[in-house]
């Protein structure tokens, strides 16, 4: 059977980081996708278009996000013909993630509806588009997926997660001490065991 493993980077990363996973899946193709969207809805396109450019010709696909990369997924790929996904740190509630980001920032709704767009002092802009967006699209994902998560994320609660997990049906694995960007030789040690006992999953 020719698999497909697909890695979709988080914010910052790149298609580099799909060299780390060829070792992890020998007898499959692992590809990296290097998208531009920074919004979900540029996401939606852009994805889509390079899914179905690259999976045909592969009798399945696996997939493999991270943090946003994940959320822009679930947001473009929830009827792609997926066999089973594997999600590193991922984006699971904007919403609630925007909306910590106005109270760091100290702006109520009310003024980023007004504004439509305001900066912050930690190098997030916050858009009323993006918030409405989400608010009207939330996520649709029936595509079997496991979750790796570190206890010390600082942007993804364990409630959070937890909660998301329990609702997609989704095996939960949480690295105590491990970060939201999973890159110390011991982080990244762990994402891969949990990888090779995953491939059993189905």
């Amino acid at each position: 059977m020719k698999t497909l493993v697909l890695y979709i980077h988080g914010k910052g990363g790149n298609i580099a980081e799909a060299e780390h996973y060829k070792p992890l899946f020998p007898d499959c193709e692992v590809m990296g996708f290097d998208y531009k969207a920074e919004t979900p809805w540029a996401a939606k396109d852009e994805f889509i278009k390079y899914f179905d450019s690259v999976a045909p010709g592969f009798d399945q696909v696996y997939l493999i996000a991270n943090s946003i990369g994940a959320y822009f997924s679930m947001t473009s790929l929830g009827s792609a013909n997926i066999a089973k996904a594997y999600f590193i740190s991922p984006m699971v509630n904007m919403e609630k993630l925007i909306c910590d980001m106005m109270m760091w920032a100290g702006v109520s709704e009310n003024e980023l509806r007004e504004k439509k767009t305001i900066a912050t002092n930690f190098g997030e802009t916050l858009s009323w588009e993006y918030l409405s967006y989400v608010r009207e699209n939330p996520i649709q994902w029936t595509i079997p997926t496991q979750i790796l998560y570190g206890s010390k994320d600082n942007l993804v609660s364990l409630e959070t997660i937890t909660e998301f997990a329990n609702k997609i049906n989704a095996p939960l694995t949480v690295m105590e001490g491990g970060e939201h960007w999973f890159h110390t030789d011991e982080q990244m040690k762990f994402l891969d065991e949990w990888i090779k006992n995953g491939k059993s999953f189905a």
